[in-house]
């Protein structure tokens, strides 16, 4: 503690300018002093938007346009402080935002609460180690979020830039992590193979629709039928999805309730609390097996065999589509202007300030249907 309250280092333009040359991506916040490097690539507005912006103040960009940064964005920012510039060096720009540290400027600290050091409320709102955090970073997390009762929904939606550990087994540590490429190399060869056998078995000409109710008026489905059902087995993935990711991912559990607040931790509350964990962006084959198998004996029951498994390995692609999309929605540097650009941005709002709308991650469409579609920015013109 003695050392994170040590007067902070101080660094002159020119010192900024060098870094910058060899790579480094340095911005600044009137007079603090932000290392970004790490971040580039993850920005939602891509790589390129802040390597132009290096050692520049970016105190203006922040509030827009295009895009006005929220509270949770400026607490995110804090985790790459630095320092401060020189104030000798510091070329102060016509004030066209609010005043850092004021209240229309949340999560940047005031320069004058303290040598520059960023401030408690902040510290402590992204975790950083020995800032009176309400969890201990060195020890699994799962089981000590249940006990933050009323306090775990806010302190959840606070981001941090840091790897989560889960559990004290190592096995159990291990099975809960995934690289992206996994999901790939497992699912990819399943659907394949069952597309070949819902074709062929469709070939063969025995597959009727309502067979079971009636002979005189059932539907033949004919093989040329499998690429319309197997897209709206995609399709169809997509509600699911939605589903999913609104009213189990994000139930708020009862802050009395321990065991529903670890369950909520363990099935998203993590990836909300760490959203650039690269091995928790995509879901584990061993959990993910057992969600598909229950999805798999739905279809069974309520279609003819051939049928339900076609419309089943739709849906087997678009999770597949859904969770190499999510994983390149948090990595991923797409071209402004394309589909996955606006994708991208309007999933970080997800994150950082919509938590309660943007619910659907390969695609926006079933927003508009339940009424949770983000709202786009609107900035006034100034006189």
């Amino acid at each position: 503690r003695t050392a994170s309250m040590a007067a902070p280092q101080s660094f002159s333009a020119a010192e900024v300018r060098a870094r910058c040359a060899q790579g480094a991506c340095l911005v600044r916040c009137h007079r603090r002093l932000y290392d970004l490097s790490g971040f580039v690539r993850l920005h939602p507005g891509g790589e390129q938007l802040l390597r132009r912006r290096a050692g520049t103040d970016v105190s203006a960009a922040l509030d827009g346009p295009p895009h006005r940064h929220s509270a949770t964005a400026r607490r995110w920012l804090e985790q790459y402080y630095l320092g401060e510039m020189e104030p000798t060096d510091e070329q102060v720009r016509p004030d066209t935002g609010p005043s850092v540290g004021s209240e229309e400027c949340p999560g940047v600290g005031a320069v004058s609460r303290g040598r520059g050091v960023p401030a408690q409320g902040c510290r402590e709102s992204v975790g950083y180690p020995g800032a009176g955090d309400l969890v201990d970073w060195q020890k699994p997390l799962l089981w000590q979020v249940g006990y933050l009762g009323e306090k775990y929904d806010e302190w959840v939606h606070q981001p941090v830039d840091r790897p989560i550990r889960l559990f004290h087994s190592n096995l159990l540590e291990f099975l809960s992590k995934t690289a992206w490429y996994v999901v790939f190399m497992v699912w990819t060869p399943v659907v394949l193979y069952l597309s070949w056998v819902s074709y062929t078995s469709l070939a063969q000409g025995n597959t009727q629709l309502f067979s079971s109710f009636t002979t005189e008026y059932s539907i033949p489905i004919h093989k040329y039928c499998f690429p319309f059902i197997f897209l709206l087995g995609m399709f169809l993935w997509s509600l699911v999805e939605y589903l999913i990711h609104r009213f189990v991912f994000h139930m708020k559990p009862p802050a009395s309730n321990y065991y529903l607040i670890t369950l909520h931790f363990l099935l998203h509350g993590q990836h909300h609390k760490s959203p650039f964990d690269s091995s928790r962006l995509v879901f584990p084959p061993v959990p993910a097996s057992l969600v598909i198998g229950f999805f798999y004996g739905v279809l069974r029951l309520v279609l003819p065999e051939v049928l339900g498994l076609s419309v089943f390995v739709g849906g087997l692609c678009g999770y597949v589509v859904y969770d190499m999309m999510h994983y390149y929605l948090h990595y991923g540097s797409p071209k402004k202007g394309t589909y996955l650009y606006g994708l991208k941005a309007y999933h970080v709002k997800h994150h950082f300030q919509h938590q309660k709308a943007g619910f659907g991650i390969s695609t926006r469409f079933w927003d508009h249907p339940f009424r949770t579609l983000i709202p786009e920015e609107t900035f006034e013109k100034e006189d």
